[in-house]
């Protein structure tokens, strides 16, 4: 296996490997426009000239990055297909001199093998502003918001008491 960066024509294949785990839930749906507009972010794993595994490094400055859409043809799951699109974003995020890197999971014992810990959702402004608004489990998040560096303190995200939306404060 080997990892490199996604070139547009790995778009179709990206799609329908986030497309698998979507439909369950397990990923935020992405379109294949979507992919395309952000394929600089992703990186894929070859093995045998075919794609079998994708994951995104999507920056937000210099002072947060976000690891997502990770994704694992169901083929290749425990031959260290994850580890190896983990370790290739973190070098990436690391080449970019990024403060943090962020991610949402429902399987943070895995990430935590690479020096992430859980966090408030609400000490990523970025993430919600970016996702977390459009998204159906926005009040009900499954997901746990996990961090590897210094968590940037521009901003904080809490709920309006007198409302149920969201608001961005300075901090």
């Amino acid at each position: 296996m080997r990892a490199r960066s996604a070139l547009l024509p790995d778009a179709a294949r990206i799609h329908e490997l986030i497309e698998h785990y979507a439909r369950t839930d397990t990923l935020l749906p992405r379109s294949l426009s979507e992919i395309c507009e952000n394929v600089r972010d992703f990186v894929v794993i070859e093995e045998d000239g075919g794609i079998v595994g994708c994951g995104a490094l999507h920056l937000y400055g210099p002072h947060l990055a976000e690891i997502r859409s990770i994704a694992v043809d169901p083929g290749f799951r425990g031959h260290g297909t994850g580890r190896l699109l983990v370790e290739k974003l973190l070098g990436e995020a690391k080449r970019h001199r990024i403060a943090c890197v962020c991610l949402f999971t429902r399987i943070p014992d895995f990430f935590a093998r690479f020096g992430f810990s859980a966090t408030s959702h609400g000490d990523l402004p970025d993430k919600i502003f970016k996702d977390c608004l459009r998204c159906p489990k926005l009040h009900a998040c499954d997901e746990v918001a996990m961090v590897r560096g210094r968590i940037p303190k521009l901003a904080r995200v809490q709920r309006r008491a007198s409302s149920d939306r969201l608001v961005s404060l300075r901090a």
